[in-house]
């Protein structure tokens, strides 16, 4: 079985194997889930009921969160990080238009009798491990009230027990950043936010945290503001969409007054749990692909694109025609 190393929080290579548990989404999900076994697992809750207004027209009718990555849809990228992470158990919480991603992790008997057929049997053995691997379950966002109010909607799944957030927006690997911030909480108690340091020009882009260093990498955070103006910058360390939060944020964000549009924030109902409890952030020091953004988005196909021999080739002499029309 893996383990977490404790006293950094980097996550260590399963027992008898050269992989990392970070190289899980290159390589087969199936064989790395027979040689890890079943994990200590807390929950996860993925909200997914954003409009995806930034990829229009691709989204007037499709969930942003089933935008390719090469041919996998962002999703399940992240739900690959969460089983990967020990969260095993996961609610997804959609609106309307998402119908897409409950038949992606569904059963297509059509499909499989032809891929049988076919003699492509195996095309979908990694998604069929991940079902196998992972309870996924959905609640509904009637209508867009804002992150906060998503993670709301988690509370009678989630119970009294800390648990995992994971926005679709970001994939991250090398290693997978769920694992990284559970094995934080779980040596330092708290919760537990995934933070990267950004340019002072682009932090207005994201929420900002600021706190002391208590340790290499570990800061105790003191405050964070959502998209900050240029007048309320005090740090560069901007929050990525990764999450271990304690059960308290429920009752936290329940007393969180709606913002502007009406929207609760999940910065907000942050704050207010860092004047209860010690809210940790995680320098997040792996690989990140903002798919929320069309450049971010490409770059995300390219670089995973050329991890793969059998596209490594091909995508080479592609780039080397466009290089030379340039």
């Amino acid at each position: 079985m893996p383990t977490n190393d404790k006293s950094t929080g980097e996550v260590l290579r399963p027992e008898g194997s050269d992989r990392t548990v970070s190289q899980v989404q290159r390589v087969s999900l199936k064989d790395f889930i027979k040689r890890r076994g079943l994990a200590t697992s807390v929950k996860a809750v993925i909200p997914a009921a954003g409009l995806g207004t930034r990829f229009l027209p691709y989204t007037k009718a499709q969930p942003k969160e089933m935008i390719p990555l090469v041919d996998k849809p962002a999703i399940q990228f992240v739900v690959e990080e969460a089983v990967v992470s020990g969260m095993r158990e996961i609610l997804i919480v959609t609106g309307r238009t998402k119908r897409a991603i409950e038949d992606h992790f569904d059963t297509n008997v059509e499909l499989d009798n032809h891929l049988e057929k076919s003699g492509r049997p195996t095309a979908l053995e990694d998604l069929k491990a991940l079902m196998s691997a992972a309870r996924i379950m959905y609640v509904r966002q009637p209508s867009p009230l804002g992150l906060g109010d998503a993670v709301l909607r988690a509370a009678p799944f989630v119970g009294d027990e800390p648990f995992g957030v994971l926005l679709g927006d970001d994939i991250t690997v090398d290693p997978p950043c769920s694992a990284v911030l559970k094995a934080a909480h779980e040596r330092l108690g708290g919760s537990a936010i995934a933070l990267q340091q950004v340019p002072r020009d682009q932090i207005g882009r994201y929420g900002m945290a600021v706190g002391k260093e208590v340790e290499p990498g570990i800061i105790r955070l003191e405050d964070m503001i959502e998209k900050p103006t240029p007048a309320q910058v005090r740090s560069t360390l901007a929050t990525i969409g990764r999450y271990v939060l304690t059960p308290e944020i429920f009752t936290r964000l329940r007393a969180t007054e709606p913002g502007k549009g009406g929207e609760i924030q999940l910065t907000d109902g942050i704050r207010s749990l860092i004047k209860k409890e010690d809210v940790y952030g995680v320098l997040y020091r792996g690989r990140r692909f903002d798919v929320g953004d069309k450049v971010g988005w490409l770059a995300a196909n390219l670089e995973l694109a050329m991890e793969r021999e059998d596209l490594r080739d091909g995508l080479k002499e592609v780039l080397d025609r466009i290089r030379k029309k340039a």
